[in-house]
């Protein structure tokens, strides 16, 4: 089965959306992006997939209302940002999932809860039963406490992690570019990767940098990170534009026809149809100890 086939057919999804996606020009939260959004994750829970969101948009949505015009470089700015964006994000989400009857729950995770087997399987039971309860879980890594030593760093990779952690069928990316290119997409003759196949394919892959003057924390390099790690568990991955997300989620046969699709590994970690009782460690190594993700 293609990658696409199985991101279709996939029970259990994880959907990342970033800042960018989520604001507007002046940095405040994007009512009509953000509905577009929750539409369509709605539309796939109708069609019966279980779906996790991991959003990143806190700091950004924290910044009008702080009088801050751009991203804070310091640490202790940053997390009073999140801590006042935080609330307002979760407000808007369940607004506008309630027009769907949808409940949600919010889970603020740190590192720990990624690397330490007894918060990692908290973290688990936490949404398991979340999903259980028919709760669309909305995720984002905790900023109103993490440092930069002790951090997850981008939502990208927390969002293979979660995809991980709760046993995934599929992990969609959302970006603000279409998919991935051999080189920078805002110059003439880069062509899109419609299928990532192996890592091999990424070998002569050029990536452009993240704006420094970005809302995000992450960037294409993030982002292909990412998907290794997940397609490296055995989860079909992916990256498309935040604007084509009902697509993105399209469940009609043969899949998704937008963004790149990377296959996954036929020797991941994952066990099939669960989320494993440990932290993520490559596919090739013993899943008994908990070690850092990549950097």
């Amino acid at each position: 089965m293609s990658a696409r086939a199985q991101l279709a057919a996939a029970r259990r999804v994880v959907v990342k959306v970033g800042s960018s996606s989520l604001t507007s020009i002046d940095g405040g939260i994007d009512p009509a992006r953000l509905q577009a959004l929750v539409d369509a994750l709605a539309a796939r829970r109708a069609a019966g997939s279980q779906v996790v969101l991991v959003s990143s948009g806190a700091i950004a949505a924290g910044l009008a209302p702080l009088g801050l015009t751009r991203r804070p470089r310091d640490l202790a700015t940053q997390q009073a940002a999140a801590a006042v964006g935080q609330l307002m994000l979760a407000e808007a989400y369940a607004s506008a999932f309630g027009r769907h009857s949808l409940p949600i729950g919010q889970v603020l995770l740190t590192a720990d809860d990624m690397i330490r087997r007894a918060h990692y399987r908290n973290a688990q039971r936490t949404l398991e039963r979340l999903l259980g309860l028919g709760v669309l879980p909305v995720v984002n890594e905790n900023d109103t406490v993490a440092t930069d030593e002790i951090r997850v760093g981008d939502n990208d990779r927390l969002a293979a992690l979660v995809a991980h952690l709760i046993g995934a069928e599929a992990l969609v990316l959302l970006s603000d570019v279409d998919g991935l290119y051999d080189g920078d997409p805002r110059r003439p003759g880069a062509t899109l990767l419609a299928e990532v196949e192996a890592p091999s394919d990424l070998e002569a892959v050029q990536v452009a940098r993240a704006r420094a003057d970005s809302l995000g924390t992450g960037g294409m390099a993030t982002k292909i990170t990412a998907a290794a790690m997940a397609a490296a568990a055995g989860i079909p991955v992916l990256l498309a534009a935040a604007e084509d997300i009902a697509e993105a989620l399209d469940v009609a046969e043969p899949g998704p026809k937008v963004g790149t699709a990377f296959r996954p590994s036929a020797g991941g970690c994952r066990p099939a149809g669960s989320g494993s009782a440990t932290p993520p460690t490559c596919a090739a190594r013993s899943t008994s100890t908990p070690v850092p993700w990549p950097r």
